[in-house]
C-alpha cells in the first residue's frame, strides 16, 4: 500500500536486509600553553535567518531506491510519573532541578530491551523469516554488538589532574567546585531518574512510544496552555486528540489502536502538535521527531511518523569495529559526496564513496550533516529536529545500512553532532517550541548566539540535560555510530563563547567567570555516559581555546573527551603560505604542531570543511591558485607553482600526521588537492541595511565533490592522492602517530631542514625551494640499517624521481643532533623522505 499525502505517495518502507558482502580488498610536555586563534563556520558570508525555506526549492525532492519512504516517490511494489524530587535543595545550585518533568523517571519498556544473551539465542530460537534473512554469523554480530557492558562507573575522586599538571594546583577551587557540581548531578540523577543509563533513555518516554495497545505521545512544553495532536491520520482536527497537561509542564496524549487492530497513526503520516502559547496558537514539529521532510514546493518541514513494519526495519549485520590505535578520519559530507551536481544520497555514499575511504587507507569516517537542518547551507550546523537524519539524502534504513556496510570494510562511523546550538527556525525547530523564550534556550541575549544567528542550550535546565544526553544516546543505539565530533565546544563552555577573545594560554582564561559551568557539567555527562555505556566509542571535541582537562577521563577531574582537534594547525598552515618560501621558519612549524598538552589527545590536520568553503582556499588552491584550471593534464607542460604547490601539498599534511596529533583528519577531496570551494546552492540575499549578496542562482556546481579528477590517470591530482594513501598505509603498518617515541632532532632555519624521530622511524623534510643536500648527516635513536618506506618525490606520486629506493642506509656511531647514532641520505629539495629501520 502507499500513503497518499498532499499530493504525494508515501510507499511502505520495505528495506531489505542486505545479502551479505564480502569485504574490499618522544619528549614529555607538561603544562604546554596554547596560542590558538579563534576560527568558526562561515556559512558562504550569507547571514542565516530563520526561513525554513531550502536553498532550491526542487532539490527536496530526493530520488527514491526500491523501499525507500521519501517524498516525491512513486512505487507499486506493496509488498506515567512516579517518585517526584521533594528536596530541591539536594539538586546542583547551578541545575534547574525544577518542576521540568523530574519526577518523570524512565521506564522500562520492551522496546529498550535490546540486550540479547548468547547462552540463549540461536537459529532454532528465531523467527522463519529471520533466519532467512540473516546468517547465523550475522547473528553472531548482533550478539557482540548488543552484549556491550552497560555501566556508568560512580564518579572518581577527581584529583588525577593536579598529578598530571601541577599547574593546576592553583585553581583548586574553580576545578574542585566543578567536579563538585558534577558529582551533585550524578547523584541526583541516582536519585530521582535511577541513573545516567535510565535518564539517558529519554527516547523511550517522551515523543511517540508504540505499545500493544496504541501509541503514546509525550511532549515537553511547560509553556503551552492548551496541546492537541495533529496529523494525516486524524484529518488535522485539533479536536480529535486534546493532550492532558500532566505534572512539571508535560503534556500526554493515548491513541488506542484501530479495532483492527492497526496502530492509530498509519506510519509514513504527516504529523504535528498544536499548542496555545503566549505567542499565540503554533504547530510544531514534535521535538523528539524521528525523522521530517520537506515536500516539493513547501517551505515548512512535516514531522513523519517513522515506525516501518518489523519485517521493513533494516537489520545490523556486521559487529562495530573496535577503536584503532591511530586514528585516521575521513571528514565527509554525504549530500555533496558525488561528482555529479545534485544532493548525493545515503545509498550511494554507502556504494560508492565508502569503498573509497576504505582503499585510501583510512580507518574512520566522520560524516557531517546527519541531524535534520532546513537550511541546507548552514552544513548541517543549524540542526531544526535533533533525533531525525537528513530526509534530503535518504530515509533512517538507508543511513543505518551505510553505517552497516562502514563497519563490513572496518570502518568507524562518527557523527558530527551540534549540542552547542541550534537553529533560530521557529517553524520547523525547538525556537520558541511552547511559545516562550526560554523553552531549551537562554532567555535575552544570553540565549542568541549573534556570530552564529542560532539559539544557545541551557545546560543548567534538567529537561535539556535529559533531551541532549538522551540524543547523543540514541544516535549511538539505535543507529550504530561509533562516535562523534562534538561541533562547537568552545562556544558552549565560555559565556563569551570565544568571540573576540585571543587565547594566550594562560589559565586565568580558562579558570574563572567566563566558565559557563553548567555547560561544563554536561559535557563531562555527556562524555560519562558515552564511555560507560559504550566502551568502544570515541569523542573528539573542537575546542580552539586549549581548555585543560580537555582530554583527561572525567573520574580523574577532566572533561572526559578522548581527543581535541588540534585547530591551530591549519590556521598556521594559511599563515605560513601568505609568506615567501624563504620567510618560512622551521621552528615555527614544529612549535605549532607539537603544541599540545601532556597526555591530551590530539587529532591534526591541515585542512577541513571549513577551509574549503567559499571565501576561502584550501591548501591546494593557496599554492597552485589559478594554474589548476590549466596545468594539471600530464600530457602538457607543468609550471613552477605547480611544481611547488604539488611538492608541498605532500610535504605539509605528512608533518602534519607526522608531528601534530595522534589522530588524523581529512576533507573528502582535499587529499588530491580538490580545486574548487564549497558553495551552497543559493540565491541573491537582501540585507537590511538594502545590500545585496549575491547568490549562485542555486547552483549545485561548487557543492560536490569531482573524485573523478583524483581517479584520472591523465590529471596530476592522481599523484597528490596516491601519496595521501601511500600516507595513510604507511601510519597503518608501523602506527607512528600513536608511538611512545618522538623527538626531534633538527630545526634548521638555514638549510629548511626539519628531522624528528616518531617511533623506530627517522622523517627528513627539505623545505628549501632550490637546494638539495647529498650526504646530509641525520640523527637516530637506533642503530642499524635503514630503508626508505615513503618518499613524496617519487614519480608515482607527481615528483621528480630523484631517490634511489633500493639504497641501504646503515648508521653509525657518535653523537650527532644529540642523537646516539646517525645516518646520511640525500635531501632533495621540496621533499619528505620517511626511512624506517629494516629488519633483514
Amino acid at each position: 500500500m502507499a500513503f497518499a499525502l498532499a499530493g504525494i505517495r508515501f510507499p511502505t518502507a520495505r528495506t531489505a536486509r542486505p545479502s551479505s558482502r564480502s569485504g574490499l580488498e618522544g619528549k614529555r610536555r607538561t603544562g604546554a600553553s596554547f596560542s590558538l586563534l579563534s576560527r568558526k563556520k562561515r556559512f558562504a558570508g550569507i547571514i542565516l535567518t530563520g526561513s525554513s525555506c531550502d536553498t532550491d526549492p526542487t532539490s527536496t525532492t530526493v530520488a527514491a531506491s526500491d523501499g525507500v519512504l521519501v517524498p516525491g516517490a512513486e512505487s507499486d511494489d506493496l509488498s506515567s510519573s512516579t517518585d517526584m524530587i521533594s528536596d530541591t535543595e539536594a539538586a546542583s545550585s547551578n541545575l534547574q532541578v525544577s518542576r521540568e518533568t523530574t519526577g518523570l523517571m524512565m521506564e522500562e519498556s520492551e522496546a529498550g530491551q535490546t540486550s540479547i544473551s548468547s547462552e540463549f539465542i540461536g537459529e532454532e530460537s528465531m523467527d522463519e523469516d529471520v533466519k532467512d534473512a540473516v546468517s547465523s554469523q550475522a547473528i553472531k554480530r548482533i550478539v557482540d554488538v548488543q552484549e556491550k557492558p552497560r555501566f556508568v562507573p560512580p564518579p572518581g575522586t577527581g584529583q588525577r589532574i593536579y598529578e598530571i599538571d601541577p599547574s593546576l594546583n592553583g585553581y583548586r577551587g574553580h576545578l574542585d567546585y566543578r567536579y563538585d557540581q558534577y558529582k551533585k548531578m550524578r547523584e541526583t540523577i541516582d536519585q530521582y531518574e535511577g541513573g545516567l543509563d535510565a535518564f539517558s533513555r529519554g527516547y523511550e518516554k517522551f515523543g511517540f512510544q508504540r505499545s500493544a495497545n496504541g501509541i503514546t505521545y509525550r511532549e515537553w512544553a511547560p509553556g503551552a496552555k492548551w496541546a492537541t495532536l495533529i496529523g494525516d491520520f486524524n484529518n488535522w482536527n485539533p479536536n480529535a486528540d486534546v493532550m492532558t497537561r500532566k505534572e512539571y509542564g508535560v503534556w500526554e496524549v493515548f491513541l488506542p489502536n484501530n479495532a483492527d487492530g492497526s496502530p492509530p497513526i498509519p506510519h509514513g503520516s504527516r504529523v504535528k502538535i498544536r499548542m496555545d502559547t503566549p505567542s499565540g496558537i503554533k504547530d510544531s514539529i514534535p521535538a523528539w521527531i524521528k525523522f521530517s521532510v520537506q515536500a516539493p514546493g513547501e517551505i515548512p518541514y512535516n514531522g513523519i511518523y517513522y515506525d516501518p513494519p518489523e519485517e521493513d526495519k533494516y537489520v545490523f549485520q556486521h559487529a562495530q569495529p573496535k577503536a584503532p590505535k591511530s586514528l585516521r578520519i575521513y571528514e565527509s559530507h554525504v549530500g555533496m559526496s558525488s561528482p555529479e551536481p545534485k544532493i548525493n544520497t545515503y545509498a550511494s555514499f554507502r556504494d560508492d564513496v565508502l569503498p573509497r575511504i576504505q582503499r585510501l587507507g583510512y580507518n574512520a569516517v566522520q560524516i557531517m550533516a546527519i541531524q535534520e537542518h532546513s537550511y541546507y547551507g548552514s552544513f548541517g550546523y543549524h540542526v531544526t529536529n535533533f533525533f531525525a537524519p537528513s530526509s534530503r539524502f535518504g530515509t533512517p534504513d538507508e543511513l543505518k545500512s551505510l553505517i552497516d556496510r562502514a563497519h563490513e570494510l572496518g570502518l568507524l562511523v562518527l557523527m558530527d553532532i551540534v549540542h552547542s546550538h541550534a537553529s533560530n527556525n521557529v517553524l520547523d525547530g525547538l525556537n520558541q517550541f511552547d511559545g516562550t523564550d526560554s523553552h531549551y534556550f537562554h532567555s535575552g541575549s544570553r540565549g542568541h548566539h549573534w556570530m552564529w544567528d542560532s539559539r544557545l542550550f541551557n545546560y543548567g535546565s534538567w529537561e535539556v540535560v535529559r533531551f541532549l544526553l538522551s540524543n547523543a544516546r540514541w544516535w549511538l543505539e539505535e543507529y550504530k555510530f561509533d562516535g562523534f565530533r562534538f561541533d562547537g565546544v568552545t562556544s558552549m563552555m565560555y559565556t563569551h563563547h570565544g568571540l573576540a577573545v585571543g587565547f594566550t594560554g594562560s589559565y586565568n582564561e580558562y579558570f574563572g567567570y567566563a566558565t559557563d559551568m553548567d555547560a561544563m557539567v554536561y559535557l563531562m555527562l555527556v562524555n560519562d555516559m558515552i564511555h560507560g555505556l559504550y566502551p568502544e566509542a570515541v569523542a573528539i571535541g573542537e575546542d580552539v581555546s586549549g581548555m585543560p582537562t580537555f582530554c583527561i577521563p572525567v573520574q580523574d577531574g577532566g572533561v572526559g573527551f578522548d581527543y581535541r582537534l588540534h585547530m591551530a594547525i591549519p590556521d598556521k598552515w594559511i599563515e605560513i603560505m601568505k609568506l615567501k618560501d624563504e620567510d618560512w621558519k622551521m621552528g615555527d612549524i614544529v612549535h605549532t604542531l607539537t603544541n599540545r598538552r601532556w597526555l591530551e589527545k590530539c587529532v591534526a590536520y591541515a585542512e577541513s570543511h571549513d577551509q574549503a568553503l567559499v571565501g576561502d582556499k584550501t591548501i591546494a588552491f593557496w599554492l597552485m591558485d589559478k594554474d589548476m584550471y590549466d596545468f594539471m593534464a600530464l600530457d602538457l607542460p607543468s609550471t613552477p607553482r605547480i611544481d611547488r604547490g604539488i611538492a608541498l601539498h605532500k610535504m605539509i599534511r605528512l608533518i602534519t600526521m607526522g608531528l601534530g596529533g595522534e589522530g588524523y583528519l581529512n576533507f573528502m577531496g582535499n587529499e588530491f588537492g580538490h580545486p574548487e570551494w564549497i558553495d551552497f546552492p543559493r540565491g541573491d540575499q537582501r540585507l537590511p541595511n538594502g545590500k545585496v549578496i549575491s547568490g549562485n542562482n542555486y547552483s549545485y556546481d561548487k557543492c560536490r565533490r569531482r573524485f573523478d579528477l583524483g581517479d584520472a590517470e591523465y590529471l596530476r591530482y592522481r599523484g597528490m592522492q596516491e601519496f595521501d594513501q601511500a600516507m595513510q598505509h604507511l601510519e597503518e603498518e608501523y602506527g607512528f602517530m600513536t608511538s611512545d617515541h618522538q623527538y626531534i632532532s633538527r630545526k634548521d632555519e638555514r638549510d629548511k631542514i626539519i628531522v624528528f624521530e616518531r617511533g623506530d622511524m627517522v622523517f627528513v623534510f627539505n623545505f628549501h625551494w632550490t637546494n638539495s643536500y647529498f650526504d646530509y648527516r641525520v640523527g637516530c635513536l637506533k642503530p642499524g640499517k635503514y630503508k626508505v618506506v615513503l618518499d613524496s618525490d617519487d614519480k608515482l606520486f607527481g615528483g621528480f624521481n630523484r631517490i634511489d629506493h633500493t639504497a641501504e642506509y646503515f648508521s653509525t656511531d657518535g653523537l650527532y643532533d644529540n642523537r646516539p647514532f646517525s645516518f646520511s641520505v640525500y635531501a632533495p629539495s621540496r621533499t619528505a623522505v620517511v626511512y624506517a629501520l629494516s629488519e633483514d
